[in-house]
């Protein structure tokens, strides 16, 4: 049985790759699925094109816009994925903004040309219906590293226990292979954390810089930002995301374009709210000192299934 995910969701990470974030103009919703009902084939069909340049892609619906897109679908296909909420807006010693956006496009490849000439492609398909929110080209720094200078994705799953991670399952039958996505564009203070002795770096991730060991947990920081995103659940699991952030940046803006994809987006809330809220006891993510959230958005990227119901 082919998969029935779009590729982008478990596909090994990549060199370079461009975040699209699209608003619907009012009244062009039509245009938009009929944009949708050929897009996974133009994918499929770039991909056949460029097939030694790992072409990947992931078109998703924001969930502000999921109801007004699919009011205009027959009423099998009305149905909203049961866990879709917007953005989880948070407030403490940081904030993490909602900034809701209608279309995401995810597209990533081992060259920046091949990745800019599928957003071209792409982009031909919603002609003037929509407008651009935020185009972020990322690319991967040194041996995937955050500009930060410390290895980035670590804890990402492996394997198929990536699907286990990322895809939504039976439980949602309709949205099956599908996936949650959480997107935020962070701004790095590197003018601060470069004043940082490399120590008080490592302290602030809970991982040595050079090498990337994780500190024993013992000897961790309570506001370390391994020991804030590091999580169990009620039943003793580890609260798991699949993270497929990248650095941007210029020399008068540079960051992270924060990634996450989950089979559920209770996941990411968790992490989050361990991250901006801390343990109840003011030990917060020390990280977000260094940083600043400038966007929030939450996002479902529909089955292949999905989309063929379209036609």
């Amino acid at each position: 049985m082919p998969a029935n995910y779009q590729s982008g969701v478990i596909a090994p990470a990549s060199s370079d790759a461009l975040f699209i974030t699209l608003n619907v103009k009012q009244g062009r919703d039509q245009e938009i699925i009929h944009a949708l009902q050929q897009i996974q084939q133009s994918v499929s069909q770039f991909q056949e094109r460029f097939s030694a340049q790992s072409v990947h892609a992931v078109v998703a619906i924001g969930s502000d816009y999921w109801d007004r897109l699919t009011f205009h679908l027959p009423n099998a296909w009305q149905r909203r994925p049961a866990l879709l909420t917007p953005f989880p807006i948070m407030q403490g010693v940081v904030n993490m903004p909602a900034t809701p956006v209608d279309l995401l496009l995810h597209l990533r490849s081992n060259r920046r040309d091949i990745t800019y000439k599928l957003a071209r492609e792409l982009m031909a398909l919603f002609s003037d219906a929509v407008e651009i929110a935020e185009d972020v080209s990322c690319f991967r720094y040194l041996d995937a590293r955050d500009l930060t200078g410390f290895v980035d994705g670590t804890e990402n799953p492996q394997g198929d226990h990536k699907k286990a991670v990322a895809l939504v399952g039976d439980e949602d039958d309709i949205f099956a292979g599908g996936s949650y996505i959480h997107l935020q564009r962070y701004v790095h203070n590197l003018d601060r954390w470069s004043a940082q002795s490399v120590k008080d770096q490592e302290d602030v991730y809970g991982r040595t810089k050079e090498d990337n060991v994780e500190y024993p947990s013992n000897e961790k920081p309570l506001t370390a930002h391994t020991k804030r995103a590091s999580l169990k659940d009620s039943h003793g699991q580890s609260v798991e995301i699949l993270r497929h952030s990248m650095p941007y940046g210029n020399l008068t803006e540079a960051g992270l374009l924060f990634a996450s994809y989950c089979r559920t987006p209770e996941s990411f809330t968790l992490i989050l709210k361990s991250m901006v809220e801390g343990d109840g006891n003011g030990h917060t993510d020390k990280l977000m000192q260094f940083t600043t959230a400038i966007t929030g958005q939450a996002f479902f990227a529909p089955p292949l299934s999905w989309f063929e119901k379209l036609q």
